[in-house]
This record gives C-alpha cells, structure tokens and sequence, in this order.
C-alpha cells in the first residue's frame, strides 16, 4: 500500500510540473491591418508593423513571405525575450492600372500561434501630370 501511494504522489508530482511549464512566445501586434489610402502609382510606400513578446520564451520569427512580388517584408531576426519589441516592415510598390489592393504578409514563428498573417490594402491612383 506503501508503494502505491509514492508512486501516485510521483505521478501527480510530475503531472503537476508539467502544468507549471512557461507560456510559449506570443505576438501582440498593436495593429494587424495597416490601410495605405490612396497612394500614387510607381512610388513605394512602407509600414512597420510593432509588436510584442508577451511569451515567457523567446520570440523567433523564421519567415515572412508577402501574397505577391510587389510586396516585401522586413523583420527582426534576433530572438526577442518576453517584453522586448520588433517590427515587420512591409514595402508595396504598385505598378500597373490605379486600383484598390488588398495584400497579405503570412508570418511563420515559434509562437503559440505559429502563423499570424498581416494585411496591407489602400487604392492606387495615377500620378499627377505636370
């Protein structure tokens, strides 16, 4: 009887510890949706996208890949520890008709939600004529 009851004590003992693990890394964006307005044909314009580690672990961000080659993302690639911050920074270079766009950046870390997409959008209007 002896027996059994250290090993149930072992075993809820380790149960217990495995509950008490640390929160993996986590985004906190202060915006995931950045709205350009209108922006002339042929002349880039960026935003950088802030964020948060509210993880107890380290934040690694592994890959940034935009919806299409007319958008490119920036990112820090050190490990950011719990509280320190890092941007994305996303570049769109319109080219072609004036028109509304709606872009997509699929970020891929090691945080508790693992993919976390962010999203440009504005209208392009020609540029004015001198």
């Amino acid at each position: 009887m002896k027996k059994i009851l250290v090993l149930l004590t072992f075993v809820m003992g380790f149960g217990l510890m495995a509950n008490a693990q640390t929160k993996p890394a986590e985004f906190k964006f202060e915006a995931e949706t950045h709205d350009f307005g209108k922006i002339t044909v042929n002349k880039p314009v960026t935003y950088d996208f802030k964020y948060t580690n509210i993880g107890e672990e380290p934040l690694i961000i592994t890959k940034a890949e935009a919806s299409c080659g007319c958008t490119v993302p920036k990112y820090t690639t050190v490990p950011l520890k719990k509280g320190e911050t890092g941007t994305i920074s996303v570049t769109f270079s319109a080219a072609g008709a004036p028109q509304p766009f709606t872009k997509t950046v699929t970020v891929t870390s090691n945080a508790k939600t693992p993919v976390k997409v962010l999203y440009i959008k504005g209208e392009t209007v020609a540029s004015a004529s001198k």
